[in-house]
């Protein structure tokens, strides 16, 4: 039996991934086609799967790339051919989406749809601006109207300028920044008070979204200024001049920002996430791969008597990953620890053994390798003492160097490497080699490395793109190499290296 194709029209929202539907996402994780505008924020293709084939059909600018027509028959093509479609729009596809234009095209065909709501760029483009669309002392309605003219030559109802200049609510102006002298002589002409306040959106939610306010009697001659581009929303009515009360961006100082996020590949999830919550765009581009070492002589002996150390000391939280994982693979767990004292270098590496049943005996209160042997020193007699080191291949000597001229027994095992990976995801790439980025974030030593021999392979100076690194080791390595060093945390964790770079954006330093 023929396998029947299906298309999903989907709403991507205005353009940060975080507004993207549940719905959306989960429809497009089945994807087996997508086609998709250009409005669509790359990030949000990554949610389908890899061998999933990818069809930018869309617009630049007011540029149309591929006629409806072309798109209507893209859908249908892949899902005669058994696909499952997901047609990809920004904003709501039933909001000046031509939703209704694709979905007759299918029912056609008899091909089964389903439509996904997405956030509208109306409601976005007024929240991330700062000020409701409606209010009850400034605008009981608000109306949605299209600023672009038909190309087609198809007959289609004008818009009642005059009835939008009489109403008291909120106008917002779809794809109306080309028109933006014809709206404004349109609503001047039918009756609108020159003097009613103007917002003019760029790229709604996207990081480099700008906002110009005025009047109906200035805002053509600002925008102008600004140099405003589509895409854009024009909205007029009382309501704009709430921003200066209900800006809640203003709280958020890395908005806007786009920072690079070199950290491992598995790790780099946690860390975009917590950037994202403070209002930047995260752009992540792996430089370290960490990956278990070889099996050395004497490395199985080593974890099998675990229990007979005095003290095991663990430098991060990878650390106590690979630990673990050589554990399981021996069959134990964290009962081969018997007897022995444990030490962290820091809260993350705590959480990490505290989540597999150990809970370390001593946190230093700076998370340096420095503080961690005075912090064991004050709290136990090292001389004589067994301790047993599991860490990365490349880690500095400072801690078995320490402690063993404080006379402790120092063994060191190296459990996984840090190497370079063999591929770079594109969007971080073309962002270093465009230097379209506000800050480069070093989590390592390794990756300070990485970075400057990753800008010399692509011919662009190390040096033009601010660095945030997480402690002074990395922080020395940086210097060394020539990169421009701006954001140093306080605290050196990746909460702690957020806070600095928010700071540094608000010019108090990093």
């Amino acid at each position: 039996m023929e396998r029947k194709g299906f298309v999903y029209l989907v709403g991507a929202g205005p353009g940060d991934p975080g507004l993207v539907t549940l719905r959306a996402r989960q429809v497009l994780g089945r994807a087996e086609a997508v086609v998709y505008d250009n409005l669509v924020h790359p990030r949000v293709l990554d949610w389908a799967p890899p061998e999933a084939e990818r069809v930018p059909m869309g617009k630049i600018g007011h540029v149309h790339q591929h006629t409806q027509a072309e798109i209507n028959q893209a859908l249908i093509d892949r899902a005669r051919a058994g696909k499952l479609v997901v047609r990809l729009k920004g904003g709501d596809p039933a909001v000046f989406g031509r939703l209704g234009e694709e979905a007759e095209a299918l029912a056609r065909e008899g091909i089964p749809f389903e439509v996904v709501p997405g956030v509208t760029s109306a409601s976005a483009a007024a929240v991330y601006a700062g000020f409701p669309l409606t209010h009850r002392d400034h605008a009981p309605s608000v109306t949605f109207v299209t600023g672009h003219r038909r190309r087609d030559g198809g007959a289609g109802p004008e818009l009642d300028w005059g009835a939008l200049a009489r109403a008291s609510g909120t106008l917002v102006v779809y794809m109306g920044i080309r028109t933006l002298p014809q709206v404004v002589e349109h609503l001047v002409a039918g009756g609108r008070d020159p003097a009613t306040p103007v917002a003019v959106v760029e790229r709604a939610s996207w990081p480099g979204q700008r906002v110009v306010t005025g009047t109906l009697a200035d805002i053509v001659a600002r925008a102008r200024a600004e140099g405003v581009r589509a895409p854009a929303l024009v909205i007029v009515g009382g309501v704009v001049e709430l921003r200066s009360r209900c800006d809640w961006l203003r709280w958020k100082p890395l908005f806007g920002k786009r920072v690079l996020v070199t950290r491992a590949a598995h790790q780099c999830a946690e860390f975009s996430e917590l950037l994202r919550d403070h209002g930047a765009e995260a752009v992540e581009l792996p430089l370290i791969e960490l990956r278990p070492t070889g099996h050395a002589s004497g490395t199985e002996a080593t974890l099998r008597r675990l229990f007979a150390y005095d003290w095991v000391i663990l430098t991060s939280g990878n650390a106590v990953r690979f630990l673990f994982e050589r554990l399981d693979a021996l069959g134990l767990d964290a009962r081969a620890f018997g007897a022995a004292r444990v030490c962290a270098v820091g809260p993350r590496t705590a959480e990490a053994l505290e989540a597999r049943g150990i809970r370390p005996d001593v946190v230093p209160g700076k998370y340096v390798a420095e503080a961690l042997v005075e912090a064991l020193a004050t709290q136990t007699e090292l001389r004589g003492a067994s301790v047993l080191v599991p860490r990365a291949k490349e880690a500095r000597d400072v801690i078995p160097n320490e402690l063993t001229r404080l006379g402790a027994k120092v063994e060191v095992l190296p459990i996984y490497e840090n190497v370079k990976p063999a591929t770079h995801p594109a969007e971080g790439l073309a962002a270093v080699k465009e230097g379209a980025l506000d800050l480069v974030t070093l989590a390592s030593s390794s990756a300070a490395r990485n970075y400057a021999e990753l800008c010399r392979e692509l011919g662009v100076p190390a040096d033009r793109i601010p660095c945030a690194v997480i402690g002074p080791a990395t922080e020395k390595t940086a210097r060394a190499l020539g990169l421009p060093v701006a954001v140093v945390p306080e605290e050196y964790t990746l909460r702690g290296l957020v806070a600095a770079a928010e700071r540094y954006f608000l010019g108090l330093g990093g």
